[in-house]
């Protein structure tokens, strides 16, 4: 069956069509930026990493100041004056 109008309708026709296919032409692919891995690390993850990297707890020296404060032997004017320049040193 074969209908000329508008649309061109042709009889029962083979899946490739009746049309010829055109081969697509090929250009050069464009050059691509190289494809490198990213990791982001959130600051939550961040600061728990620092947490790990903490040195140990001197469980011996605290116990030891803690005597000392206790006593009152710990607080004296040169600790007082080292504290005093620490602190101006770290603002100033």
């Amino acid at each position: 069956m074969q209908i000329y109008g508008p649309s061109q309708v042709h009889g029962p026709q083979a899946l490739s069509g009746p049309h010829s296919i055109r081969s697509p032409q090929r250009t050069a692919a464009p050059a691509t930026p190289a494809i490198g891995d990213q990791l982001d690390i959130s600051e939550a993850a961040q600061l728990i990493s620092q947490a790990h990297d903490v040195p140990d707890i001197r469980d011996e020296l605290v116990a030891r100041v803690r005597s000392q404060i206790a006593g009152g032997t710990y607080e004296s004017p040169e600790r007082l004056d080292v504290a005093v320049d620490r602190l101006l040193d770290e603002i100033g």
